[in-house]
């Protein structure tokens, strides 16, 4: 879609990080995208109070000169959110949605603004200074743990690869590891990124080589630890979301990748595809099972990713106990034949663009940033649907 010329007129507008906070806080709110319907199905702005609805910006062209642009959005509660890629079209839609007297403001910068958006939340922890990063438009979550003078990345975003950095030298510390949990299908990992800027070791499962890695890293086998100062994180090998899944335990804390979720399970198929997904989905009952269930109940569990209903906790913090996990997922109270069925019933859509993003986080497609930005746009869907109770 092209976006429309800039306008002289100030059109109110609204900061991408105030619309997080809006959303976090459960404002309603009436979003108009005025990107085409194939942009808008595969990614928009959502959460539990959001009415998001798609027009097309041409239809917004034609209206103006009609004077019906009011028509258009009369099913829509006041004031009204218009959205696109960049900010320009919507600017346009909104200023004519203002000349015809209705109450609308613009997404600054549209949606490549909103996939900018990236907030911390500290997580309480008796051993170490743990940071969550939070990307509200995909729900990746990424971890610092800053442990004596010396910090660990978990999971981090190419997007956000120097964030990590500044954040462990405001801390006094220097990165010494960044770390991925498993290949990564929804988003482009930072973790060559952090290592080029700070000259420290890149991390992965051990079974990353299998899956046909081709650069230099430090392989990380079940039992494992990467120290963090006077801290240790150790690897619990977690398969099921993918052959080489990874957990890693802080004391009470598991940073478990995308292998369980606090709505969720992993998905089976994004590694081995369908005619694979139910022999993975039997691996993840047995994960689950055999190695978390193993662990106690008041476990931690720092998940990947959050999904537009999850709900933090008090501190505005996606993590919950692994007892509490047993009682809000119905999926882990099913037996294995069930699970199973489930799994690979309740698959959402695969992640835009994913078989390109494996191969750009095994080293085998190089992508410059702008590609790999453009690459990630769009929810994770790394998460089988329905799992919570």
């Amino acid at each position: 879609m092209t976006d429309a010329p800039d306008s002289d007129r100030q059109v109110p507008s609204l900061s991408p990080t105030v619309l997080r906070r809006r959303l976090r806080e459960g404002d309603p709110l009436a979003v108009l995208d005025v990107r085409d319907r194939e942009e808008f199905e595969a990614w928009h702005v959502d959460g539990e109070h959001v009415e998001a609805t798609q027009i097309p910006y041409a239809k917004f062209m034609a209206a103006k000169v009609k004077g019906t642009a009011a028509d258009l959005v009369a099913d829509l509660a006041e004031p009204i959110l218009v959205v696109c890629g960049e900010g320009k079209a919507s600017a346009f839609v909104a200023e004519t949605l203002l000349d015809a007297g209705v109450e609308a403001m613009n997404l600054e910068e549209g949606m490549d603004g909103w996939a900018r958006v990236y907030e911390t939340v500290e997580l309480p922890h008796d051993e170490a200074t743990v940071l969550q990063y939070q990307r509200p438009s995909s729900g990746c979550l990424a971890y610092l743990v800053v442990g004596d003078g010396e910090a660990v990345v978990v999971d981090p975003l190419r997007a956000f690869a120097d964030r990590f950095v500044a954040d462990a030298r405001e801390r006094g510390a220097e990165l010494v590891a960044a770390v991925d949990t498993h290949v990564h299908a929804d988003h482009v990992s930072g973790v060559r990124d952090v290592a080029r800027e700070t000259g420290c070791d890149v991390v992965l499962p051990s079974g990353s080589r299998d899956r046909g890695l081709a650069f230099d890293a430090r392989l990380l086998d079940d039992g494992e630890s990467v120290a963090v100062g006077d801290v240790e994180l150790t690897a619990l090998a977690t398969p099921g979301h993918t052959t080489e899944a990874t957990s890693l335990r802080l004391g009470d804390l598991l940073f478990c990748g995308d292998t369980v979720f606090l709505d969720g399970v992993a998905r089976p198929d994004l590694e081995v595809g369908e005619a694979g997904a139910e022999e993975m989905a039997r691996t993840l009952y047995r994960t689950v099972h055999d190695r978390f269930f193993a662990l106690p109940p008041t476990t931690r569990v720092a998940p990947g990713h959050f999904g537009d209903a999850t709900t933090p906790d008090e501190h505005g913090a996606y993590v919950a106990t692994l007892a509490d996990l047993r009682e809000r997922l119905a999926a882990l109270s099913m037996d294995e034949d069930e699970f199973v069925e489930f799994s690979v019933s309740h698959m959402p859509p695969q992640p835009a663009n994913y078989e390109t993003i494996v191969e750009t986080n095994l080293g085998r497609h190089e992508a410059d940033e702008e590609e790999a930005f453009e690459l990630e746009l769009g929810p994770n869907n790394c998460a089988v649907a329905g799992a919570a109770n």
